[in-house]
């Protein structure tokens, strides 16, 4: 964060105030933990804050400190849409257009509070008054705790805050393995762990508490998958048939997508997962190297992300957008095979 934004934001939180945080909707590891980290410090700077979600989150994020407080905007549109017309600040966290939080769109289009967006994907919107922006941050964790010691108080973090934060971070770098995690990362981390986050201990509650039912999906998951070595490209598929069968949770296929770049040679990887409540196909997508799937996605799939991990949706069937994706192919050969 900028001294200018850094002093602006000091400004706007200098009495205490009405705060509404909201993460993207299907929010992640980091859009929680980052969510819950601001709200923890906010209220401990002595503001009144509220974490409104567009929907539901996965049951393993659910141990984080502060859960039970998050807001339901599909359970609770009432009460919430009345939390966020009295907002005097609305921080949006790990999204930079307002499309990315569902039904929850039209309302925060008519709020008159100040935005403060804090985010690390490309190409943000002008909706924010305070716009913390950067790519090249591995997550919106570690943003929000350059915020915090933007506003000069990385010291007061807390356990609690420091778990959160630390959470968002451990998930959004792949465990610290994806290339937008730095040395300053590692510093970051190493910070929290010193402030109190159980390193071990929040790697086993995200990453150790399967079901059988998500192994089997896993299992499913991992026998439909295609791979086309003339594109370097390795696709899964999964209709709700099968999510049905094995008793799909919000959250069950996450990091299913990465399991195509452990394939020697591989360089995309994507997922295909059917949503028939929402009519869609939902579309994962991960590349290695400098092939952009946040431009694949925003140019064939109404999507985008950071370069090597976006998403994206295709209202045709199963086979339609697989027999799209695939026609899309031979166009990118040359990029996927350097």
């Amino acid at each position: 964060m900028n001294s200018a934004d850094a002093g602006a934001l000091k400004t706007l939180l200098s009495t205490p105030k009405k705060i509404a945080i909201v993460p993207h909707k299907n929010p992640d590891g980091d859009a929680i933990g980052a969510s819950l980290a601001l709200y923890h410090f906010l209220k401990m700077k002595g503001h009144s804050p509220a974490v409104i979600s567009p929907n539901d989150y996965p049951e393993f994020l659910k141990w984080m400190p502060g859960t039970e407080t998050v807001m339901i905007f599909d359970k609770q549109a009432e009460e919430a849409s009345e939390i966020l017309k009295t907002a005097e600040v609305v921080f949006t966290l790990d999204f930079n257009d307002l499309t990315r939080v569902g039904q929850m769109e039209e309302t925060l289009q008519q709020l008159q509070a100040p935005f403060v967006m804090i985010d690390h994907h490309q190409s943000p919107a002008d909706y924010a008054r305070i716009r913390y922006s950067d790519p090249r941050i591995s997550s919106t964790c570690e943003m929000v705790f350059h915020t915090i010691d933007a506003l000069g108080s990385k010291d007061d973090i807390t356990p609690q805050i420091a778990d959160c934060l630390y959470a968002g971070i451990l998930t959004d770098t792949g465990s610290f393995k994806y290339a937008s995690t730095s040395s300053l990362t590692h510093r970051v981390a190493a910070f929290l762990i010193d402030k109190g986050a159980r390193s071990s201990e929040i790697h086993r509650m995200i990453f150790d508490t399967n079901t059988p039912g998500r192994l089997h999906l896993l299992g499913c998951a991992l026998n439909n998958m295609v791979i086309l070595p003339e594109y370097s490209t390795a696709y899964i598929t999964l209709s709700q048939e099968e999510l049905d069968r094995h008793q799909f949770k919000k959250g069950d296929t996450e990091g299913f997508v990465n399991y195509g770049l452990t394939l020697a040679g591989i360089r995309l990887a994507v997922i295909f997962i059917e949503n028939k409540d929402e009519g869609i196909i939902k579309i994962s997508l991960r590349s290695e190297g400098d092939f952009s799937v946040n431009e694949f996605a925003r140019a064939y799939f109404n999507g985008g992300g950071h370069t090597n991990a976006a998403g994206g949706r295709s209202t045709q069937s199963m086979e339609e957008t697989v027999s799209y994706f695939r026609s899309l192919l031979p166009k990118h050969q040359k990029e996927l095979n350097k």
